[in-house]
């Protein structure tokens, strides 16, 4: 697992400033403290910081083929080195290390770009081929890792994470005002866009290659859910038989390490069933990790100690309090690069902190809610089939939202007034839509009259990525459309991220195996009756967990890795919540309508109404413009804007911070 970063001065060929790269280079070291190591010629320049992982000794990156006119930088895993490496020997090429950086780089040598679809992992890298003046650049499938890049005067400059981008002097960091309109809705940015004007993230299943001044973005590789609705279907015995094997021989495959392994165990489905799997392929020999709350209705720490005790791990706990929470905010935009919604990031990062202290890499369970259909909305939107047929309109439209409307507030977790009132939210509209508004944060109205009005431009169409994402998909079942907007929006704009920026944060590498393709792409062909049935989510996990997780946890619901973040906001974060809502730095900021911002603070506090979601939204926001802002005072005019609102797909809006 490393940290990459790179320049190339295509166009006027100018020798890439060592100095520059190594500060680039220095701003991933938490990505990679065991080593560093560069590659320049002329005006092609690679950086690398490294966590040693595989070859401890020998894999020190740059890494290059025999003959020293390929050179690879590489941030991630993979897993089928070893298979890929016998391979390519009897091809004929020769490995001076154990790496399995190297076995990429002769895979290139051998296959070209096709060299992507022969490798099972996690994975960004770069790739320069020097006798065809070639930059290759791939991600892998699911965009576990990141890769963020810029073309800007004559130059390409990328880096695994924004903060190496923005560290190259001609970056400049301006808001891309889509990106912060999108934010306020999906509670992230989604991809290819970045909260900055001009740099974008490279897709999952991408690849991207810059040769004599040319750039092309290239995709290799999609989930096929439209197969499950084809299939025919087997006996239920045939299925749980055939998922126990792929789980099995997934977390197999990426427990492929020269240090430690550990399991994140939260007691949900999915990180049990990881650590059930790493049970019986290591009995006796794996350590588990979670985190507790001190507020009860938020802990599921008793559920994660069950599986612990189940399986025979030597498990570790830590308590997480509101005073840690505080403690850390300050450093939650450093590390995060963009803003982000997700609560959870700080229960991950502290989670993070304290399994390194144990081990250096860990598995975790990220990315069953996609792939088992998982998630409470799924049923929502069941619910809304039977509630649009059964329930006459008279008590759809009129009676049942005043009475949500008056039902008692609670800040406890998944309150039953917090679901209503969702719920409510989404009736009348697509499901792309309605999905995302259950989702996410602020709703188009809500945003017309958050956004000072020289932004109004700026609001219109927020929801359109995820149309394109749905008409992409060959899929017609809507659950089968639901899972791939989560795929292509959630899991790789929120969740992934937030795993990756705060477990290397901390130095600590974390594996998903339940996004090995092996098992996504087994999961994809088969019928999603098997994955929501009727209201019973992850049905099939289910079956196939049966006598290897206590049944406590086969019976558990979602709960979510979540803080108590209502509560907090009432309380011990309420001074830091007025300060960075305060209306002198609303009014000097100019994004936001101070009294707007002030009335979502007074209902919360006052237990009129529950916002946590919106002002979570914005206090994430507010502690990265403080951080990353340039200074620059936005315009106060909406005609700067109006191209923002005409701006297609992967374009940007051209307006400072």
């Amino acid at each position: 697992m490393c940290g990459i970063c790179g320049v190339v001065n295509f166009e006027r060929g100018e020798p890439v400033d060592p100095g520059m790269l190594a500060a680039m280079n220095s701003t991933l070291i938490h990505r990679g403290p065991d080593d560093e190591g560069y590659y320049l010629d002329g005006p092609v320049g690679l950086g690398s910081r490294r966590l040693s992982i595989i070859d401890l000794e020998g894999g020190r990156q740059p890494i290059h083929n025999e003959d020293e006119t390929v050179w690879i930088v590489f941030n991630g895993e993979i897993y089928n080195f070893r298979e890929l490496r016998l391979l390519l020997e009897k091809l004929g090429h020769h490995f001076y290390t154990c790496s399995d950086t190297e076995a990429i780089v002769h895979a290139y040598e051998e296959f070209g770009g096709e060299c992507v679809d022969y490798l099972n992992g996690m994975f960004a890298f770069a790739l320069w081929d020097k006798p065809r003046q070639r930059l290759f650049i791939a991600r892998d499938r699911l965009g576990i890792k990141p890769l963020y890049y810029t073309q800007l005067q004559g130059m390409l400059v990328f880096g695994s994470e924004l903060k190496a981008v923005v560290a190259h002097p001609t970056v400049e960091r301006r808001v891309d005002l889509v990106a912060l309109n999108e934010y306020l809705s999906f509670e992230y940015v989604p991809t290819p866009r970045t909260i900055f004007q001009g740099i974008r993230k490279l897709s999952p299943g991408h690849t991207l290659t810059l040769e004599r001044g040319q750039m092309r973005v290239k995709r290799y590789w999609d989930i096929q859910l439209g197969r499950s609705e084809t299939s025919q279907p087997r006996g239920k015995a045939d299925y749980v038989a055939e998922l126990r094997e792929t789980l099995r021989e997934a977390v197999r495959q990426e427990l492929v390490s020269d240090v430690p392994i550990g399991v994140l165990l939260s007691g949900g489905l999915d990180s049990s069933a990881v650590a059930a799997m790493m049970a019986e392929l290591m009995p006796g020999n794996v350590k588990s990790f979670s985190i507790a709350f001190d507020d009860p209705s938020f802990d599921e720490s008793k559920y994660a100690k069950l599986v612990a005790r189940h399986l025979g791990t030597e498990h570790y706990q830590l308590t997480l309090t509101a005073g840690i929470t505080l403690d850390l905010l300050s450093d939650i935009a450093q590390f995060l690069d963009e803003p982000l919604g997700d609560s959870s990031v700080i229960p991950t990062y502290l989670l993070s902190q304290f399994t390194r202290q144990h081990v250096k890499v860990a598995l975790g369970g990220d990315g069953g809610d996609e792939l088992f259909a998982g998630y409470s909305t799924l049923q929502a939107h069941r619910l809304v089939e039977y509630y649009e047929r059964i329930v006459p309109g008279v008590v759809r439209y009129r009676l049942v939202p005043w009475v949500v409307d008056r039902l008692p507030v609670s800040h406890d977790n998944i309150s039953f007034d917090f679901k209503a009132r969702r719920f409510i939210s989404g009736r009348g509209v697509p499901i792309e839509e309605r999905h995302h508004r259950w989702m996410g944060s602020f709703t188009p109205a809500q945003k017309r009259e958050l956004l000072q009005p020289w932004l109004a431009a700026a609001v219109k169409d927020t929801y359109r990525v995820a149309f394109e994402h749905s008409r992409a998909c060959e899929a017609e079942e809507w659950v089968n459309r639901v899972l791939y907007l989560d795929m292509k929006l959630y899991l790789e704009g929120g969740m992934l991220p937030k795993v990756d920026r705060a477990s290397m944060a901390n130095s600590l590498e974390v594996r998903v195996p339940l996004l090995n393709h092996t098992l996504v792409e087994y999961m994809a062909g088969l019928p999603h009756e098997l994955k929501l049935h009727r209201m019973t989510t992850k049905y099939l996990l289910r079956l196939a967990l049966r006598g290897l997780v206590p049944d406590a946890i086969l019976r558990r619901g979602k709960k979510g890795f979540n803080m108590p973040v209502a509560k907090w906001l009432a309380g011990p974060l309420r001074s830091l919540a007025e300060d960075m809502f305060s209306q002198e730095r609303l009014k000097r900021e100019g994004f936001f309508n101070p009294t707007y911002v002030r009335q979502l603070l007074d209902e919360h506090l006052a237990g009129q109404r529950d916002h946590r979601k919106l002002l979570w939204t914005l206090l994430m926001f507010e502690l990265w413009h403080m951080r990353w802002s340039s200074g620059a005072t936005p315009p106060t005019s909406v005609e700067g804007v109006k191209s923002a609102s005409s701006t297609p797909p992967g374009a940007a809006s051209n307006q400072d911070i």
